[in-house]
């Protein structure tokens, strides 16, 4: 992991994405008016004729998204999570997921990590909102590396996707020849004493953890659950039967998240204790995104507190 080089998993997708866009014409993106934030930008200025600003006009973004696909297209919706996944919920409910339509809905400034924009912008609810929705796929992706795969990688698959991204830079966690699987987690680490189980921005200050768990004696195993529907159930189990501790981490609220499926597999599996980190069901607040990691208690010094008590 590289900690002195930071990239916002948003500035991966809109570099990506202009990428993909020059290889196949079938790829046209939409915004809400917030393509300089989306990094959609990039897109626009490349293929201004494959892009649309359809205003601040969330429901309209996914509706429009919607018909383009009936024609062959491979929209990528995109604006901020709590537009995406809340103010335009029924229709992606309706005219995205039930019809299964190939719409790809990639929400930026997702989590308490948006910071100073606070509670109303801080979108803690998304997972949950998207993971109950039959047809659709769930991804949240934790580095540069595995944003560029993921954008390129959802193209491929017919069907809806909702990707979650962030506003903070985060650390480079991944080579470039990493090869990832959508619905597939990936391991890091081999230790026994606990798994440690993020996704998203929360799988660097898991790896941060680790390295300080272990100058204590003890030794994690970090899973970065990149797709969270279909969900690595295999990894899970696994890593239940191998450690010690079960603790997930997630810039998103406990319940409904990241911490809720895990829980749903092992209760079915491999019934474990899962000790679940992440916003203790309130809204958040503003402040600058490491300060409310660290509030929140989901930053490295919180995991490494928990597991060594």
């Amino acid at each position: 992991m590289d900690l002195d080089k930071k990239i916002a998993t948003r500035q991966s997708y809109g570099e990506e994405l202009a990428k993909l866009g020059e290889e196949n014409e079938k790829i046209v993106v939409l915004d809400a008016d917030l393509s300089t934030a989306t990094k959609t930008e990039i897109f626009a200025k490349e293929f201004p004729d494959r892009f649309i600003n359809v205003g601040i006009a969330e429901q309209n973004l996914m509706g429009i998204s919607a018909g383009l696909s009936t024609f062959g297209k491979i929209p990528y919706a995109s604006t901020f999570a709590i537009f995406a996944a809340g103010r335009a919920y029924e229709q992606i409910r309706n005219s995205i997921a039930y019809p299964k339509l190939n719409v790809k809905i990639v929400a930026t400034h997702a989590g308490i990590t948006v910071g100073e924009d606070g509670a109303t912008h801080q979108m803690i609810e998304d997972i949950g909102l998207m993971r109950g929705l039959p047809n659709m796929t769930v991804m949240c992706t934790s580095d540069d590396i595995q944003t560029k795969w993921a954008v390129r990688e959802i193209s491929k698959i017919d069907g809806p996707v909702y990707l979650r991204l962030s506003r903070m830079a985060t650390p480079i966690i991944y080579d470039v020849d990493t090869k990832f699987e959508i619905g597939k987690g990936v391991q890091i680490g081999e230790g026994t004493d606990a798994s440690i189980i993020a996704t998203g921005v929360t799988v660097s200050e898991a790896l941060i953890a680790k390295k300080i768990l272990k100058e204590n004696g003890l030794d994690v195993r970090v899973i970065d659950i990149h797709t969270i529907k279909p969900i690595d159930k295999e990894l899970i189990v696994k890593s239940a039967k191998e450690t010690k501790r079960i603790i997930t981490v997630e810039d998103h609220n406990i319940i409904g998240g990241l911490g809720t499926a895990v829980c749903d597999v092992l209760s079915e599996e491999y019934p474990t204790k899962v000790e679940k980190m992440g916003v203790p069901d309130c809204f958040g607040r503003s402040g600058k995104a490491d300060e409310l990691l660290r509030y929140y208690k989901i930053d490295s010094a919180a995991i490494v507190n928990k597991l060594m008590n």
